[in-house]
Protein backbone atom coordinates (compact mmCIF):
# COMPACT_ATOMS: atom_id res chain seq x y z
CA UNK A 1 0.00 0.00 0.00
CA UNK A 2 1.92 2.95 -1.35
CA UNK A 3 1.43 5.88 0.55
CA UNK A 4 1.39 9.32 -0.74
CA UNK A 5 2.23 13.23 -0.10
CA UNK A 6 -0.08 15.95 0.25
CA UNK A 7 1.89 19.24 -0.47
CA UNK A 8 0.15 22.74 0.16
CA UNK A 9 1.12 24.06 -3.15
CA UNK A 10 -1.36 21.48 -4.60
CA UNK A 11 -3.95 22.43 -2.70
CA UNK A 12 -3.95 26.26 -4.17
CA UNK A 13 -5.90 25.10 -7.37
CA UNK A 14 -8.97 25.59 -4.57
CA UNK A 15 -9.28 29.11 -4.02
CA UNK A 16 -11.68 30.89 -5.15
CA UNK A 17 -13.93 27.74 -5.20
CA UNK A 18 -17.08 27.15 -4.08
CA UNK A 19 -17.38 24.67 -1.62
CA UNK A 20 -20.82 23.14 0.12
CA UNK A 21 -20.31 21.17 3.11
CA UNK A 22 -22.38 19.15 5.88
CA UNK A 23 -21.67 18.82 9.17
CA UNK A 24 -19.42 21.73 9.55
CA UNK A 25 -19.21 23.19 12.25
CA UNK A 26 -17.28 20.71 14.29
CA UNK A 27 -14.65 17.60 13.75
CA UNK A 28 -13.68 17.18 10.21
CA UNK A 29 -15.97 19.09 8.82
CA UNK A 30 -14.75 22.01 10.97
CA UNK A 31 -11.20 21.25 10.11
CA UNK A 32 -12.31 21.36 6.53
CA UNK A 33 -13.88 24.49 6.32
CA UNK A 34 -10.92 26.46 8.53
CA UNK A 35 -8.22 24.70 5.84
CA UNK A 36 -10.70 25.54 3.02
CA UNK A 37 -11.56 29.39 4.28
CA UNK A 38 -7.07 29.43 4.60
CA UNK A 39 -6.97 28.43 1.29
CA UNK A 40 -9.46 31.19 0.01
CA UNK A 41 -12.23 29.47 -0.92
CA UNK A 42 -15.71 30.24 -0.36
CA UNK A 43 -17.40 27.48 1.95
CA UNK A 44 -21.34 26.96 2.36
CA UNK A 45 -21.61 25.46 5.84
CA UNK A 46 -24.53 23.54 6.97
CA UNK A 47 -24.99 21.79 10.14
CA UNK A 48 -27.39 22.17 13.35
CA UNK A 49 -24.56 23.88 15.67
CA UNK A 50 -23.82 27.50 14.89
CA UNK A 51 -20.31 27.97 13.90
CA UNK A 52 -17.32 28.40 16.23
CA UNK A 53 -16.18 31.12 13.89
CA UNK A 54 -17.16 33.67 11.17
CA UNK A 55 -15.13 34.39 8.12
CA UNK A 56 -15.86 36.82 5.26
CA UNK A 57 -15.97 33.95 2.90
CA UNK A 58 -17.90 31.37 4.86
CA UNK A 59 -21.46 31.43 4.44
CA UNK A 60 -23.24 29.06 7.22
CA UNK A 61 -26.88 28.31 7.09
CA UNK A 62 -28.81 25.68 10.00
CA UNK A 63 -29.43 22.56 8.58
CA UNK A 64 -30.87 18.90 9.89
CA UNK A 65 -29.35 16.64 7.23
CA UNK A 66 -32.33 14.34 7.88
CA UNK A 67 -34.50 16.94 6.12
CA UNK A 68 -34.85 16.85 2.55
CA UNK A 69 -36.46 20.48 2.56
CA UNK A 70 -33.20 21.46 5.02
CA UNK A 71 -30.52 20.41 2.44
CA UNK A 72 -32.10 21.34 -0.79
CA UNK A 73 -32.45 24.82 1.07
CA UNK A 74 -28.65 24.68 1.55
CA UNK A 75 -27.84 24.20 -1.97
CA UNK A 76 -30.00 26.84 -3.31
CA UNK A 77 -28.56 29.25 -0.62
CA UNK A 78 -24.80 28.53 -2.43
CA UNK A 79 -26.29 28.88 -5.99
CA UNK A 80 -28.08 32.30 -5.10
CA UNK A 81 -24.87 33.58 -3.65
CA UNK A 82 -22.35 32.34 -5.59
CA UNK A 83 -24.46 31.01 -9.15
CA UNK A 84 -22.43 27.86 -8.81
CA UNK A 85 -21.12 24.97 -6.49
CA UNK A 86 -17.80 23.66 -7.18
CA UNK A 87 -17.44 21.13 -4.83
CA UNK A 88 -19.45 19.16 -2.08
CA UNK A 89 -18.59 17.24 0.97
CA UNK A 90 -21.09 15.36 2.40
CA UNK A 91 -19.68 14.43 5.67
CA UNK A 92 -22.53 15.04 8.57
CA UNK A 93 -22.19 12.42 10.93
CA UNK A 94 -23.21 10.52 14.46
CA UNK A 95 -21.57 8.07 16.62
CA UNK A 96 -23.46 4.62 16.96
CA UNK A 97 -26.56 4.96 18.40
CA UNK A 98 -28.07 1.51 18.83
CA UNK A 99 -26.67 -2.18 20.21
CA UNK A 100 -28.83 -4.78 18.79
CA UNK A 101 -27.98 -7.42 21.26
CA UNK A 102 -30.13 -4.98 23.98
CA UNK A 103 -33.72 -5.43 23.56
CA UNK A 104 -35.89 -2.32 23.87
CA UNK A 105 -39.41 -3.11 24.81
CA UNK A 106 -42.38 -1.30 24.98
CA UNK A 107 -43.67 -0.01 28.60
CA UNK A 108 -47.15 -1.03 28.05
CA UNK A 109 -47.18 -3.98 26.24
CA UNK A 110 -43.98 -5.49 26.51
CA UNK A 111 -43.81 -5.63 22.55
CA UNK A 112 -40.67 -5.55 20.81
CA UNK A 113 -39.59 -1.99 19.43
CA UNK A 114 -37.65 -0.99 16.45
CA UNK A 115 -33.79 -0.19 16.79
CA UNK A 116 -33.08 2.98 16.59
CA UNK A 117 -32.37 3.90 12.88
CA UNK A 118 -30.86 7.63 13.52
CA UNK A 119 -27.07 6.81 12.96
CA UNK A 120 -28.53 4.85 9.69
CA UNK A 121 -30.78 8.37 8.55
CA UNK A 122 -27.58 10.70 9.40
CA UNK A 123 -24.93 8.53 8.17
CA UNK A 124 -26.15 7.15 5.42
CA UNK A 125 -29.52 8.22 4.24
CA UNK A 126 -28.89 11.67 4.36
CA UNK A 127 -25.60 11.35 2.55
CA UNK A 128 -27.45 9.70 -0.36
CA UNK A 129 -29.58 12.67 -0.07
CA UNK A 130 -26.78 15.78 -0.15
CA UNK A 131 -25.30 13.29 -3.27
CA UNK A 132 -28.22 13.28 -5.03
CA UNK A 133 -28.59 17.05 -4.69
CA UNK A 134 -24.68 17.62 -5.35
CA UNK A 135 -25.56 15.61 -9.08
CA UNK A 136 -28.51 17.57 -9.63
CA UNK A 137 -26.91 20.84 -9.56
CA UNK A 138 -22.95 20.00 -10.41
CA UNK A 139 -24.12 18.17 -13.57
CA UNK A 140 -25.47 21.47 -14.99
CA UNK A 141 -22.47 23.14 -15.10
CA UNK A 142 -20.30 23.28 -17.64
CA UNK A 143 -17.15 22.74 -15.21
CA UNK A 144 -18.69 20.32 -13.47
CA UNK A 145 -17.48 19.49 -10.24
CA UNK A 146 -16.49 16.85 -7.49
CA UNK A 147 -18.20 14.90 -4.82
CA UNK A 148 -16.66 13.61 -1.54
CA UNK A 149 -17.75 11.46 1.36
CA UNK A 150 -17.06 10.57 4.63
CA UNK A 151 -17.07 6.64 4.42
CA UNK A 152 -14.40 5.27 7.48
CA UNK A 153 -11.46 2.89 8.31
CA UNK A 154 -14.60 1.05 9.48
CA UNK A 155 -16.16 0.98 5.77
CA UNK A 156 -13.87 -2.21 5.46
CA UNK A 157 -13.01 -3.65 8.43
CA UNK A 158 -14.90 -5.66 11.16
CA UNK A 159 -16.12 -2.99 13.83
CA UNK A 160 -18.10 -3.89 16.68
CA UNK A 161 -20.21 -0.64 16.31
CA UNK A 162 -23.01 -2.15 13.99
CA UNK A 163 -25.34 0.33 12.84
CA UNK A 164 -22.29 3.11 12.35
CA UNK A 165 -20.75 0.40 10.42
CA UNK A 166 -23.18 -0.79 8.70
CA UNK A 167 -24.16 3.04 7.49
CA UNK A 168 -20.32 3.25 6.59
CA UNK A 169 -20.02 0.31 4.30
CA UNK A 170 -23.15 1.37 2.66
CA UNK A 171 -21.44 5.17 1.93
CA UNK A 172 -18.60 3.45 0.67
CA UNK A 173 -20.89 1.24 -1.05
CA UNK A 174 -23.09 4.61 -2.30
CA UNK A 175 -19.28 5.81 -4.21
CA UNK A 176 -18.64 2.26 -5.61
CA UNK A 177 -22.01 2.41 -7.42
CA UNK A 178 -22.03 5.81 -8.74
CA UNK A 179 -18.12 6.24 -9.73
CA UNK A 180 -18.64 3.72 -13.06
CA UNK A 181 -21.51 6.25 -14.03
CA UNK A 182 -19.84 9.37 -13.44
CA UNK A 183 -16.45 11.00 -14.36
CA UNK A 184 -14.33 11.10 -17.23
CA UNK A 185 -14.47 7.26 -17.16
CA UNK A 186 -18.19 6.92 -16.57
CA UNK A 187 -20.44 4.20 -18.31
CA UNK A 188 -23.99 5.10 -17.93
CA UNK A 189 -25.08 2.14 -20.49
CA UNK A 190 -28.40 2.31 -20.46
CA UNK A 191 -28.16 5.04 -17.93
CA UNK A 192 -27.45 8.70 -18.60
CA UNK A 193 -23.83 8.79 -17.73
CA UNK A 194 -22.53 12.08 -16.30
CA UNK A 195 -19.01 12.65 -16.92
CA UNK A 196 -18.15 15.97 -15.70
CA UNK A 197 -18.67 14.90 -11.80
CA UNK A 198 -16.30 13.36 -10.18
CA UNK A 199 -16.76 11.03 -6.74
CA UNK A 200 -14.34 9.92 -4.09
CA UNK A 201 -14.93 9.43 -0.57
CA UNK A 202 -12.13 9.28 2.69
CA UNK A 203 -11.38 6.30 5.55
CA UNK A 204 -10.02 8.32 8.41
CA UNK A 205 -8.79 6.12 10.63
CA UNK A 206 -9.12 7.41 14.72
CA UNK A 207 -9.65 10.98 14.49
CA UNK A 208 -9.55 13.50 17.40
CA UNK A 209 -13.41 14.84 16.98
CA UNK A 210 -16.58 14.90 19.06
CA UNK A 211 -17.46 11.12 17.87
CA UNK A 212 -13.63 9.62 18.88
CA UNK A 213 -12.62 10.87 22.39
CA UNK A 214 -8.78 10.93 21.05
CA UNK A 215 -6.93 11.83 24.55
CA UNK A 216 -8.74 8.54 25.98
CA UNK A 217 -7.92 6.02 23.18
CA UNK A 218 -4.32 7.05 22.52
CA UNK A 219 -3.85 6.44 26.51
CA UNK A 220 -5.94 3.20 26.82
CA UNK A 221 -4.84 1.80 23.48
CA UNK A 222 -1.44 3.42 22.69
CA UNK A 223 -2.32 4.33 19.83
CA UNK A 224 -1.66 8.25 18.37
CA UNK A 225 -4.90 9.94 17.42
CA UNK A 226 -4.21 12.23 14.29
CA UNK A 227 -6.35 15.83 14.02
CA UNK A 228 -9.36 17.08 11.94
CA UNK A 229 -7.04 19.15 9.83
CA UNK A 230 -5.42 15.90 8.85
CA UNK A 231 -7.94 13.92 7.53
CA UNK A 232 -9.02 17.73 6.00
CA UNK A 233 -6.25 17.58 3.64
CA UNK A 234 -7.43 13.93 2.12
CA UNK A 235 -10.48 15.79 1.51
CA UNK A 236 -8.70 18.96 -0.11
CA UNK A 237 -6.88 16.83 -2.21
CA UNK A 238 -9.84 14.44 -4.29
CA UNK A 239 -11.11 18.39 -4.61
CA UNK A 240 -8.10 20.17 -6.25
CA UNK A 241 -6.59 16.48 -8.25
CA UNK A 242 -8.98 16.26 -11.08
CA UNK A 243 -7.50 12.59 -11.93
CA UNK A 244 -8.82 10.97 -8.68
CA UNK A 245 -11.73 9.57 -9.47
CA UNK A 246 -14.05 6.81 -7.64
CA UNK A 247 -11.20 6.63 -4.98
CA UNK A 248 -11.30 6.19 -1.09
CA UNK A 249 -8.13 8.19 0.67
CA UNK A 250 -7.33 6.38 4.09
CA UNK A 251 -5.89 8.38 6.50
CA UNK A 252 -3.84 6.93 9.97
CA UNK A 253 -1.29 9.77 12.03
CA UNK A 254 -1.58 11.80 9.31
CA UNK A 255 -0.32 9.75 6.54
CA UNK A 256 -2.02 8.93 3.27
CA UNK A 257 -3.16 6.07 1.40
CA UNK A 258 -5.12 5.35 -1.70
CA UNK A 259 -6.64 2.20 -1.01
CA UNK A 260 -9.78 1.38 -3.73
CA UNK A 261 -7.50 1.21 -6.77
CA UNK A 262 -4.70 0.58 -5.16
CA UNK A 263 -5.90 -2.23 -2.94
CA UNK A 264 -9.40 -3.35 -2.63
CA UNK A 265 -10.34 -3.49 -6.36
CA UNK A 266 -7.12 -5.22 -6.88
CA UNK A 267 -8.21 -8.13 -4.52
CA UNK A 268 -11.14 -8.23 -5.46
CA UNK A 269 -10.19 -9.12 -8.93
CA UNK A 270 -8.01 -11.34 -8.12
CA UNK A 271 -10.86 -13.39 -6.46
CA UNK A 272 -13.76 -12.99 -8.82
CA UNK A 273 -11.63 -12.50 -12.47
CA UNK A 274 -14.29 -11.30 -15.48
CA UNK A 275 -17.07 -12.82 -13.61
CA UNK A 276 -17.28 -9.55 -11.29
CA UNK A 277 -20.66 -7.80 -10.88
CA UNK A 278 -19.30 -4.43 -12.24
CA UNK A 279 -18.12 -6.14 -15.67
CA UNK A 280 -20.56 -8.38 -16.36
CA UNK A 281 -22.99 -5.65 -16.43
CA UNK A 282 -21.09 -3.54 -18.49
CA UNK A 283 -21.11 -6.15 -20.71
CA UNK A 284 -24.76 -6.62 -20.80
CA UNK A 285 -25.26 -2.56 -20.92
CA UNK A 286 -22.96 -2.88 -24.10
CA UNK A 287 -25.00 -5.84 -25.71
CA UNK A 288 -27.99 -3.76 -25.39
CA UNK A 289 -26.41 -0.59 -26.79
CA UNK A 290 -25.94 -2.78 -29.60
CA UNK A 291 -28.96 -4.55 -29.95
CA UNK A 292 -30.94 -1.29 -30.07
CA UNK A 293 -28.55 0.14 -32.45
CA UNK A 294 -29.53 -3.04 -34.95
CA UNK A 295 -33.60 -2.41 -34.04
CA UNK A 296 -33.88 -5.95 -32.89
CA UNK A 297 -35.64 -5.02 -29.80
CA UNK A 298 -38.83 -6.22 -29.91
Amino acid sequence: MAEFNITDQSLTVLKDKVILITGASSGIGLGTTKLLLSLGAHVVAGDLNPMPESDSKLTFQTTNVTSWADLSALFKLGIAKHSRIDHVFANAGITSRTNYLVERLDPDTGDLLEPDHTTLDINLKAVINTTALALHYLRKQESGGSIVLTASASSFQRFRAVDYTCAKHGVLGLMRGMAPLLGSQGKGGSYEGVHNVRINAIAPSWTNTGIVPGRIIEQVAGIKVQEPLDVARSVADLFADESRHGQLIYSVEGRYSEIEDGVLLKVVDSIVGDFGEEAVMEKLEQASQEITALGKVD
